[in-house]
């Protein structure tokens, strides 16, 4: 059986043990959740950076740009998809991993709210992503970045809206991404593989909590851009950043989805971290191998970017 780190372990007991994700839990759970969200004004503190809320016309997204007070000419632009199993969070989710990166690499920052599953699912969640970074796109001169070097990126759900929207944008012919950040991108609703029978109760997210994530979101249904395992055709996408625990359900769909896009000529890197479990940087920021993770995704970024 696959152990976790010892630093991951420990953090790990610290946490609070939560139910499974189901109908019943999940207004309790949303509630928790977005009320532990630091706000703009916390995650940011005396940086200086500012941000503002903007409503995509046409559409019930709203979504927050977090920039520098005067981004650099050809400043990059990163587009956020937060996570929460495509059930759960808000656009605020990830402030404490997205602004450092926005501190250190200059980028224009959007980060959106998407509707949540099982109220509306599929093709809703993507939808509103792609609404949202149609959005930024189509505003990159007032927003103040270069659209050459926009990635879009997010963790769990938000990495598998990611991986959807990265294929929606190809298949639709814009906008153009020159990556996609894929953290522990949840991709497959199959839920076969041996990582997903080991670590069905280990770690902090349950293979139950995942099946009812993917019920909510698909209702019955299915499509390659909701479930980018499936898709056929993964050429033409553009460079793919994907990390993973060792210690996790999703580690085996996230190794196969790198092989495939290495086998589609997609140039694509792969981290798995030994005793990893699921969203361990944000819950051990200050283990080794968290700070270690977040040193190779800063590498992969100024690679993309053109900082290297």
């Amino acid at each position: 059986m696959t152990a976790f780190d010892p630093e991951l372990a420990e953090a790990l007991r610290e946490l609070p043990a939560g139910p499974p994700l189901s109908a019943e839990t999940l207004p309790a759970v949303r509630r928790a959740m977005v009320e532990a969200n630091l706000t703009c004004a916390e995650a940011i503190g005396d940086r200086d950076l500012v941000w503002t809320d903007h409503a995509v016309p046409g559409t019930e997204v709203v979504v927050t740009v977090s920039k520098p007070r005067v981004p650099e000419p050809g400043a990059p632009g990163f587009y956020n998809i937060h996570g929460g199993g495509m059930v759960v969070d808000n656009r605020f989710a990830d402030l404490p991993r997205l602004v450092p990166l926005i501190e250190e690499f200059g980028f224009v920052a959007v980060t959106v709210d998407y509707r949540l599953a099982p109220e509306h699912p599929h093709p809703a969640p993507l939808e509103d992503c792609y609404a949202g970074l149609t959005w930024m796109a189509a505003n990159a001169v007032e927003l103040g970045f270069d659209p050459a070097k926009l990635v879009v990126g997010g963790g769990s759900a938000g990495g598998g809206l990611s991986a959807g929207i990265a294929l929606l944008a190809r298949d639709r012919g814009g906008p153009a991404l020159a990556g996609q950040l894929l953290l522990c991108p949840m991709i497959d609703d199959r839920g076969t593989s041996s990582s997903t029978v080991e670590f069905a109760e280990r770690g902090v997210w349950s293979r139950a909590s995942n099946e009812f994530g993917w019920r909510s979101l698909l209702n019955g249904g299915s499509s390659p851009y909701a479930v980018p395992a499936t898709a056929t055709d993964l050429s033409g996408l553009p460079s793919a950043f994907i990390e993973v625990g060792a210690a996790e359900i999703f580690r085996d769909e996230d190794v196969d989805y790198a092989r495939r896009l290495w086998l589609a000529g997609v140039p694509t890197e792969l981290h798995v971290w030994a005793g990893a479990y699921h969203g361990f940087d944000r819950i051990a920021p200050d283990s080794e191998v968290s700070r270690a993770a977040l040193a190779t995704r800063s590498s992969w970024l100024r690679r993309t970017i053109g900082r290297a």
